[in-house]
């Protein structure tokens, strides 16, 4: 029995845990939490995601949890248009709330994945001779392949690739999905959907299913994302609320109503981190197999482009194609290095873009301001237009 070790129960790890056990393997998931759970707020899926889950045998059902997302353009905080919306062609983006995609994930596990929570991995061994293996400090683990998808603090990543690091994109996000209860009246009928950018701030918002309809996400609303520059905040969620409405109380309608519907315990703050410079490799050999890199243990970047998720999307369908006939020995190594090949460059092309927009997006003062504007017209949808490109362009290994 080909037998696989998974750190981390988030998205990718569960993809990956599924996908594996559905193609003969004998997955162990290990997550630090006390049980798995996923954040109450949503998640823009672009075309490849959706590719990905498709790979993956997970598309089923995605339209039911899946709402399309329109092109929205981008204004300025008075409601002027620096990016004009666009006709899109083809299969856009859609949205999901979190949680949804969650029981998806989880329910497409099966019954060859063992799921262990409580487990806060520290140490990895990989060696030439040596099957790969992860330990707490009490209990050590071992599979064919072992696979970190632990996030961007990943302790597996920290001893195979110590050149990597976390370092602060400069800037902070809060999100926070508003149930249709609570949705101001003044958008009753209308879709509130659309993104704005100010001096240091950005705000996203997008409609999640549909008011009053047995259709599109179970869990349905308003859902908004609020980027800020600068460190997170140490208050509590009621002060940092209030900080938010007071920073934007000056932007275009319906951003206030948004803020005003929203509750403390709507919010979820979090730092925006990223790894400078990226790991060389994503696979490494030790014995039979060997250890895989996925998600933001691989690849953790700025939330502008929305593809953080996505890109683990991919890696988990990567990774189950290589995998998916291969016996533990040379035929994982050579999987494992595969991998690697495939997923490094795929990475490193979407971050670099990534850091383009965040250059763009983070622009502060008049003179820069001003600059920024009188560029974002063209820069943006250059920018935009590359990485929907990349995301529409790219297909699951054969």
């Amino acid at each position: 029995m080909r037998t696989a070790v998974v750190v981390g129960a988030g998205i990718g790890g569960l993809a990956v845990a599924g996908a594996l056990a559905r193609s003969g393997w004998q997955v162990t998931v290990l997550e630090r939490d006390d049980r798995v759970r996923a954040e109450r707020t949503a998640l823009i899926l672009w075309p490849n995601a959706v590719r990905a889950l498709g790979a993956l045998g997970l598309a089923d059902g995605l339209d039911a949890i899946a709402t399309p997302l329109p092109d929205s353009g981008i204004r300025r905080p008075d409601g002027q248009w620096l990016v004009q919306p666009r006709g899109a062609s083809g299969r856009g983006p859609v949205i999901v709330h979190r949680e949804d995609l969650h029981d998806a994930l989880v329910a497409g596990l099966g019954d060859q994945v063992d799921l262990r929570t409580g487990v806060a991995v520290r140490t990895a061994r990989a060696g030439e001779r040596e099957r790969p293996a992860v330990g707490d400090g009490r209990t050590v683990w071992e599979g064919d392949v072992v696979v970190a998808a632990d996030g961007v603090d990943s302790a597996v990543r920290r001893q195979l690739a110590p050149e990597s690091t976390v370092v602060s994109s400069g800037c902070a996000a809060w999100r926070a999905v508003i149930p249709w209860y609570r949705v101001p009246l003044l958008n009753e009928g209308r879709p509130v959907v659309g993104e704005t950018l100010g001096a240091g701030y950005r705000f996203i918002a997008a409609q999640l299913g549909q008011r009053g309809s047995s259709g599109g996400s179970t869990r349905g609303g308003i859902y908004w994302v609020a980027t800020a520059a600068g460190a997170p905040r140490p208050e509590p969620p009621a002060t940092q609320l209030a900080l938010l409405r007071r920073w934007l109380s000056a932007w275009h309608a319906p951003i206030g109503d948004l803020l005003a519907a929203t509750e403390p315990d709507d919010l979820v703050q979090q730092e925006v981190r990223e790894l400078r410079p990226l790991p060389r490799e994503y696979g490494f050999a030790s014995g039979p197999g060997g250890f895989a890199l996925l998600g933001d243990a691989a690849h953790a970047m700025p939330h502008h482009l929305g593809q953080g998720a996505c890109l683990a999307l991919e890696d988990a369908a990567t990774l189950r194609s290589v995998l998916r006939d291969a016996t533990p020995g040379r035929q994982a190594r050579e999987a494992i290095a595969a991998y690697s090949r495939l997923r490094r460059p795929r990475a490193a092309t979407v971050v670099r873009q990534t850091r383009r927009m965040s250059a763009v997006l983070q622009a502060r003062g008049r003179l820069a301001l001003r600059a920024r504007d009188a560029a974002l017209g063209t820069i943006s949808p250059r920018l935009m237009g590359s990485a929907a490109t990349a995301a529409a362009a790219w297909k699951p290994p054969s």
